[in-house]
């Protein structure tokens, strides 16, 4: 059986609910939970997910990890990369195709990567060999019921495209600037984004990516205003040795997701450690 618990944050309170697996088994029921569309007589996951090698882990941005007065520097960052980036690094001149392509690329922006497959955000929390001696974590956020918590103007251009997810085309559309985006509410909001198929990395992780509305906004925070919208599963350090070496075979390995030789010489070198380099 599935260990229920409830995930105190920053907030203080008892407002996520967190699941606690012990077998792969369980695990694979807690990945594909609620899965069940009735509307569409489809398993169909309304889940984003995101895996942490790490329990402690937060969800800070490449951008805020900069310190200092970082709200500052992102638009000399993303002013400065379109500068000097290859002519047709995007196919579209708008800020969403930009921050895509800035994000895939190692610049800090205030994205977060996120994927739609369960078993790629398992590599991500058991891809790190030394952290085998601490718990890692599976988030998954319901992106589908994160819309009703969108500006009026963004819903409608979902409404009308009969998407839960934007493009940035979509984007462009509610917003052509990001101090546009940013005023459009009051209040933190997130938005989920799909990038356009930049190369094969993108495709092969199934990627997505969170959107907040200010820079400086914490998406650890507004998930604990909305805990209805995040489950957290928690993989026990003794079970992650099993995961990574199912996730193996089942060809969920840096080959796939990183194609190319650097991912090649990355997944070798991790499956060919010795168990002594494993922490647990």
């Amino acid at each position: 059986m599935l260990a229920h618990a409830a995930y105190s944050g920053l907030l203080g309170e008892d407002i996520v609910e967190e699941l606690h697996v012990a077998s792969w088994n369980e695990l694979n029921e807690a990945l594909y939970a609620k899965s069940w569309r009735e509307d569409l007589g489809r398993y169909r996951s309304n889940c984003a997910f995101r895996g942490l090698a790490d329990i402690s882990y937060d969800l800070q941005t490449s951008l805020m990890r900069l310190g200092g007065a970082y709200a500052s520097l992102e638009g000399p960052l993303l002013r400065t990369f379109r500068r000097y980036a290859e002519r047709d690094a995007v196919n579209d001149d708008s800020v969403w195709n930009w921050l895509a392509v800035a994000q895939h690329h190692g610049l800090p922006t205030r994205l977060l990567d996120w994927t739609y497959s369960p078993y790629v955000a398992l590599h991500f929390a058991t891809q790190d060999l030394t952290t085998y001696d601490r718990d890692g974590i599976v988030l998954c956020v319901d992106y589908v019921r994160s819309v009703d918590f969108l500006p009026e103007q963004l819903r409608r251009i979902l409404d009308e495209e009969d998407a839960y997810v934007f493009t940035a085309e979509m984007l462009n559309r509610g917003a052509p600037q990001l101090s546009e985006f940013d005023r459009l509410a009051e209040p933190p909001f997130v938005a989920f984004f799909e990038p356009p198929s930049l190369d094969q990395r993108i495709v092969n992780q199934y990627a997505l990516f969170s959107l907040m509305s200010n820079p400086t906004a914490s998406l650890d925070r507004w998930f604990e205003e909305h805990p209805e919208l995040l489950r957290r599963i928690v993989l026990p350090a003794e079970l992650k040795r099993e995961i990574r070496d199912k996730l193996d075979q089942a060809n969920i390995t840096e080959r796939v997701l990183f194609p190319g030789l650097d991912g090649l010489s990355r997944w070798l070198t991790r499956y060919y450690s010795p168990s002594s380099k494993l922490g647990a």
